[in-house]
Formats: C-alpha cells, sequence, structure tokens
C-alpha cells in the first residue's frame, strides 16, 4: 500500500462524511430529541458505519473473484484511459447537479430499533449513490492489496466517515447550549445546499479518479 493510495482514501472518507445520511440525518439527530437523542445517534451512526463495512467486505471479495480473470487488464492504458474519462465525466456532471432543488426533509428520533432501520435505510437509499465508497473499493482492489489490508483499510474509512457527526456530539456534550444556534445553523445550511454538497462531491470524486488514471499513464505511477 503506497501513501498515495491511503491519502486518496483518506480524501474520499472525508467527502464520504458530508453525505445525507452521514451529516446530515445526524445534525437532525442532535437537534430532535431529549435524552435519548446521543444513544440514538450512537446506534446510528454504528449501524450505518457497521452497513458500509458489510457492503464493502462484500464488494472487495465480489470484485476479487470477478478480476482475477481479468488479470492484467485493469492496469492496462485502456483501462486507465476509461477511469480517466470516467473522472473527467463524474466532474463535468458536478457542475449541473449543482443546480438541483434539495427534495429531502427531516428524519425524526426514535428509539434503537428505529435507529437501526434509519440507519438501514439511509444506508441502502445511498447505495445507488455512494460513489466515493465504490471509487474506494475500485483503488483498493485494482491496487491488489491483501485481505490483512484492505480489512483494516475499510474499517478506518468508516471510521473517518463518522467522526465528524462524533466530533459534533462531543463537542455538544461540552459546550452545551453554546453549540445549539450554530447546529440549527448547520442544519439550516445543510438543508439549503444539500444539492450543491452532492456537487462538490461528485466533482472530488471525479478529480481523484482523473488523477489516479493519469498519473498512470503519463507519469508511470
Amino acid at each position: 500500500m503506497t501513501l498515495a493510495l491511503a491519502l486518496t482514501l483518506a480524501a474520499l472518507a472525508l467527502v464520504d462524511s458530508t453525505s445525507f445520511g452521514t451529516l446530515v440525518i445526524p445534525v437532525y439527530l442532535l437537534l430532535s430529541g431529549g435524552r435519548s437523542r446521543t444513544s440514538g445517534l450512537l446506534v446510528y451512526l454504528a449501524t450505518i458505519a457497521a452497513f458500509y463495512f458489510l457492503v464493502g467486505v462484500a464488494l472487495m471479495l465480489g470484485l476479487s473473484a470477478a478480476l482475477d480473470g481479468f488479470g492484467e487488464a485493469l492496469s492496462s492504458p485502456a483501462a486507465y484511459w476509461t477511469q480517466l474519462v470516467l473522472g473527467a465525466g463524474l466532474f463535468a456532471l458536478s457542475f449541473p447537479l449543482g443546480r438541483r432543488p434539495p427534495r429531502r426533509s427531516a428524519p425524526r428520533t426514535g428509539g434503537p430499533g428505529t435507529m437501526v432501520l434509519l440507519g438501514l435505510t439511509a444506508g441502502a437509499v445511498e447505495v445507488a449513490t455512494m460513489v466515493p465508497y465504490l471509487a474506494a473499493v475500485g483503488l483498493m482492489t485494482t491496487s491488489g492489496l491483501p485481505a490483512a489490508q484492505w480489512l483494516p483499510l475499510l474499517a478506518g474509512y468508516v471510521l473517518v466517515m463518522i467522526a465528524p457527526p462524533l466530533a459534533l456530539m462531543a463537542l455538544r456534550g461540552v459546550a452545551g447550549a453554546w453549540l445549539e444556534p450554530r447546529l440549527e445553523r448547520l442544519r439550516a445550511w445543510l438543508t439549503r445546499h444539500s444539492a450543491s454538497m452532492v456537487s462538490w462531491a461528485v466533482g472530488i470524486i471525479g478529480f481523484l479518479l482523473a488523477r489516479d488514471a493519469a498519473a498512470h499513464l503519463f507519469f508511470g505511477a
């Protein structure tokens, strides 16, 4: 595993941490409910982290098995040109995505069972759009990492992904009433700018994919 791969995975995880399921819903949960909101948020974050991790394991195992027959095809110039075009396409797509209006509503706080269901639902809804995670899995797969390396990488990825809401929760416990109006403003801002956040996420992912492909095509990385 190279430092460049580790930094790319960390960047993708940070992009993933700004998604609706990993940031917007936790902020809403922090602002709703009573004493149970902290435990409920922990249950929710544990659920969505476990969901992402298990999906990643399934993808790694499935992709590894499927890619065994391709051999060096994925490391060929044609494959890297395809990745470059895909990255450039995602980057271009990010601009019109930024003009889409938000259409999601706020979740409500419930018991542990409700939080588990909410986490599974949020994860399932975002499976089709978890582009950063799919890009990370693809990079780990094409790098030929053994399970002893990609398993902790996946675990680290999901931990980085849920780190911002955990930090907000800890800060809220220390700062108390001082943070409440700021969280409310953050919630309102996230609601207004959810479309532009998707746009930035897609654009960053496209750039990272194109950069990785260009490094192999033009600089022999």
